[in-house]
C-alpha cells in the first residue's frame, strides 16, 4: 500500500509539477478574487474552437495538464488534423492575459489577440494580431525582421528577446488598458504602443493587417492559437477584464 502511494504522489508531481507552488491550470484565491478566468483546464479543450467553426482536430492533444498540438513530422503551414484555434469568448473592453508556452527545433506558432472571426477574413492571420510564438532559429543568420519570438508579426519588433533554450517553458503577460497595449516575456518589457498614436497607425497600415478590423480602430475579438505545422505547448492560460 505504502508504496502505491509513493506511486501516485510521484505521478501527480511529475504529471502536473507546480508553477511557482500552484499547480498547473489552476486559479488561486487571490486571482480569483482579481477576477481570474482560466481559458484551458489542462483536461480538455473546451472553450475553444478551430476558426471557421469545426471542433479542434486530433493533432491538438492534452500532455500533462499541457495543450499540445502534436506534429511528430514538422510540416508548415497547417497540421493535416489541426487548425488554429480560437476561444469560444469574444472579449471586449480592457483586459489581461497570461500564458506559457514551449517549443521544440524550429517551432513556429502564435498566439492571437483580437480575432474577428468571420467569412469575410479567411485566415485567422487575416484578422488576428499575431505574437510571435517561435524557435529563432529558424531565422539564424537572416536579417532583421518581423517574424522572431515575441514580434507583432508584420507589425512591431519586440524590444528584447529573452527566451528560455528550446524546451523551456516561456511566459507571456498581454495588458490592454485605456487604449496602451504591454506585453512582457519571461520578465521582461517587450511590447510598450499606444494604440491612439499615429506611430501604431502607421505599422498596422504598412503591415499584412492593414485591412484587418484593428486597422479601423476595432480592438475586441477572440484569443487565438495558431497551428502553423509545428510541435507547440501551452498552458496556464488565463485571462481577467481590467
Amino acid at each position: 500500500m505504502r508504496y502505491s502511494i509513493l506511486f501516485i504522489s510521484l505521478f501527480s508531481c511529475l504529471a502536473f509539477p507546480d508553477v511557482q507552488g500552484q499547480s498547473l491550470n489552476t486559479l488561486s484565491a487571490q486571482e480569483k478574487k482579481a477576477g481570474w478566468k482560466l481559458l484551458f483546464d489542462g483536461r480538455d479543450t473546451r472553450g475553444w474552437h478551430v476558426y471557421g467553426g469545426k471542433k479542434p482536430g486530433p493533432s491538438w492533444q492534452i500532455e500533462q495538464g499541457t495543450l499540445k498540438l502534436n506534429v511528430p513530422n514538422r510540416v508548415g503551414n497547417k497540421a493535416p488534423d489541426g487548425g488554429d484555434l480560437v476561444t469560444d469568448a469574444v472579449f471586449t473592453g480592457d483586459f489581461e492575459f497570461t500564458a506559457e508556452w514551449k517549443v521544440e527545433r524550429f517551432t513556429n506558432s502564435g498566439i492571437f489577440f483580437f480575432v474577428q472571426e468571420s467569412p469575410q477574413y479567411k485566415n485567422i492571420f487575416d484578422t488576428g494580431l499575431e505574437l510571435q510564438v517561435l524557435d529563432d532559429a529558424i531565422y539564424e543568420g537572416a536579417n532583421e525582421n518581423k517574424h522572431r519570438a515575441g514580434d507583432f508579426f508584420s507589425v512591431a519588433n519586440a524590444r528584447v528577446r529573452e527566451l528560455k533554450p528550446v524546451g523551456g517553458w516561456n511566459k507571456v503577460q498581454f495588458v490592454l488598458k485605456k487604449n496602451k497595449m504591454n506585453v512582457s516575456l519571461n520578465g521582461f518589457s517587450i511590447q510598450e504602443h499606444d494604440l491612439t498614436s499615429e506611430d501604431w497607425k502607421k505599422r498596422v497600415a504598412e503591415s499584412k493587417l492593414k485591412d484587418a478590423p484593428i486597422s479601423k480602430g476595432q480592438f475586441t475579438g477572440r484569443i487565438g492559437l495558431q497551428d502553423w505545422g509545428s510541435t507547440v505547448w501551452f498552458r496556464n492560460i488565463k485571462i481577467r477584464s481590467l
